[in-house]
């Protein structure tokens, strides 16, 4: 079978081969309306026609290749997720993503940053696998970059995190809508956007519902399963236990769930349980199952890639943009409204 040409698509499709190719292209500029870029795009996938990326690359001096650098996404759950949104976004535009995982090692990340732009990568995805603020790389000046859930201490690059306060202020309006008043909090205890984010959104959740905080219900510990459990047994044996408890995250979540059971408390009949994350694995799970707020994983690795080619092309203003993605509430069966006693 022959090999289709673009003068194939151009005659299939009733246009000249200058619009098939700006069509194709997503030459910025062009007078191609949408309606003939769709009619276009549409011939050229039935023809089974493929542009030919590498002439195409001498001509605007652009390799169609971006690379993703991550610290250990690879090996969390979240990976396919955050991974599976950035390669959408570069396919989509007819570009190619390499991914590699440093397993936070600084010296490999520069070994790996090098590699990639010795392949003339066109720009960069530096991603992290939690919120965090970071000092880009000294490897990274120059290279058109966007941050992937950590943002720029100088704020120099753009980047794309969750909305911590608004996902705190979620799960707990959740609650508050159920008919809780005694909402404890578990908290994380590292030094990060999170932890401050997520209490900031707990403390404005009550107060826009006339509810005064109490620090007496905060505990902050480790937040793994055991760090959960050992907040929540400390919160569930108060002579005034809350009602309800919102957990910084759903591994921490899962060990209030034990501590609840240890204590002869029943989920959510005795006490309501509201997690951060959506980690299919636990939340998913535990029965019941667990009411929680999704990170928006696919959203940022798909925001990530689409702001970096914008750049790359042109095709938006070249300042910094940080972008803050909404997170939904998950509703599984671990609230219910509080006992009348």
């Amino acid at each position: 079978m022959a090999k289709v040409g673009i003068r194939d698509v151009a005659r299939a499709a009733q246009v000249s081969v200058t619009t098939v190719s700006h069509a194709l292209s997503d030459t910025q500029g062009s007078r191609v309306n949408a309606l003939t870029r769709e009619h276009v795009r549409a011939v050229a996938e039935d023809l089974g026609y493929a542009p030919n990326r590498l002439a195409s690359g001498l001509r605007n001096h652009r390799s169609y290749l971006l690379g993703l650098v991550s610290d250990e996404i690879a090996t969390t759950p979240f990976a396919g997720e955050m991974i599976l949104g950035a390669q959408d976004a570069a396919y989509e535009r007819g570009w190619l993503l390499m991914m590699l995982d440093t397993a936070s090692d600084r010296e490999l990340e520069k070994r790996q940053i090098s590699t990639l732009l010795q392949h003339q990568v066109d720009g960069i995805v530096y991603a992290k696998m939690y919120h965090q603020r970071i000092g880009l790389p000294a490897e990274l000046a120059g290279v058109p970059t966007v941050l992937l859930d950590a943002v720029s201490e100088d704020g120099n690059v753009s980047s794309v995190v969750p909305d911590e306060v608004e996902a705190a202020r979620t799960a707990v309006r959740a609650l508050i809508g159920a008919g809780h008043r005694s909402i404890g909090f578990i908290n994380n205890i590292d030094d990060i956007p999170a932890t401050h984010g997520r209490f900031q959104g707990y403390r404005e959740a009550l107060r826009e519902s006339g509810i005064e905080f109490d620090p007496a219900l905060v505990a902050a510990a480790v937040s793994e399963a055991h760090g959960g459990r050992t907040a929540a047994y400390h919160l569930l044996s108060r002579p005034e236990r809350p009602t309800a408890l919102f957990c910084f995250n759903d591994r921490m979540a899962m060990g209030a769930y034990q501590a609840a059971g240890s204590l002869g408390l029943k989920i959510p009949h005795d006490v309501s349980v509201v997690g951060i994350d959506n980690l299919e694995l636990i939340a998913g799970s535990l029965w019941p199952g667990l009411t929680t707020v999704a990170l928006p994983h696919y959203g940022m690795g798909r925001w990530a890639v689409t702001r970096l080619l914008n750049e790359i092309e042109g095709s938006e203003d070249a300042e910094p943009v940080h972008k803050m993605f909404d997170c939904p509430l998950i509703q599984r069966g671990s609230v219910a409204s509080p006992l009348q006693i």
